[in-house]
């Protein structure tokens, strides 16, 4: 078994230097969940993000049925690229 090496704190700031900011708040929320419902928090919010794509489609289309909806935000969420043509997503200027 090897011996673990301990990092001094300018050896992390250099490892971590041009990374995001941290949200403490939310990696100390995350430490003291259970690791079986660590998953829910990205999925959450993942689930939120294509929430409000799917209202702002249905604002923009109102003529559209649900399920052409979806599709919009499939293609949204998805590049299509078809031999040398390429084609922009439905809602690509919110995500740039």
């Amino acid at each position: 078994m090897t011996n673990k090496r301990h990092f001094t704190s300018q050896e992390i700031s250099a490892i971590l230097d041009g990374f995001d900011p941290i949200d403490i708040e939310e990696m100390e929320m995350l430490a003291k969940m259970p690791p079986g419902e660590r998953w829910l928090v990205p999925y959450r919010k993942a689930e939120a993000i294509r929430a409000e794509l799917r209202n702002k489609l249905m604002k923009d289309y109102p003529e559209l049925s649900l399920p052409e909806i979806n599709m919009k935000m499939l293609r949204s969420l998805t590049p299509v690229r078809m031999g040398k043509n390429y084609t922009e997503p439905a809602c690509h200027e919110y995500f740039g």
